[in-house]
């Protein structure tokens, strides 16, 4: 295992749309065809941000914050976050180390199986 392991965040929200996909699957679709080591969509129940609008999670409402987490090797994940420059709707994007205890050894980045 290779201790260069960040994790990355993208936030957005669930009504964030690029042409008729929705902006979390655009970027998982591509952060997979990028063969990065893994990624994880998460769905919040509660959020805010640079606008004054709480977003909620309501059974009818599609407005909830969305948080894209990306584990790989920081060069990989910086030349990722450059393939998103067209998608709009993106919130913050943050890069940060994270002590990896268990790796699965099939898809280790130390083993150049990503």
């Amino acid at each position: 295992m290779t201790d260069t392991i960040k994790r990355l965040r993208i936030y957005t929200d669930e009504a964030a749309y690029f042409g008729d996909q929705k902006v979390f699957e655009v970027v998982t679709t591509r952060a997979r065809a990028a063969k990065v080591a893994g990624g994880t969509v998460f769905q919040a129940i509660i959020g805010f941000g640079h606008t004054p609008q709480l977003h909620r999670r309501h059974l009818l409402d599609d407005v909830q914050s969305i948080v894209i987490e990306i584990l790989d090797e920081e060069i990989k994940l910086r030349d990722f976050v450059g393939s998103l420059s067209d998608l709009e709707h993106l919130g913050p994007i943050t890069l940060e180390t994270v002590e990896v205890l268990r790796w699965p050894s099939s898809s280790s980045p130390a083993n150049g199986d990503t």
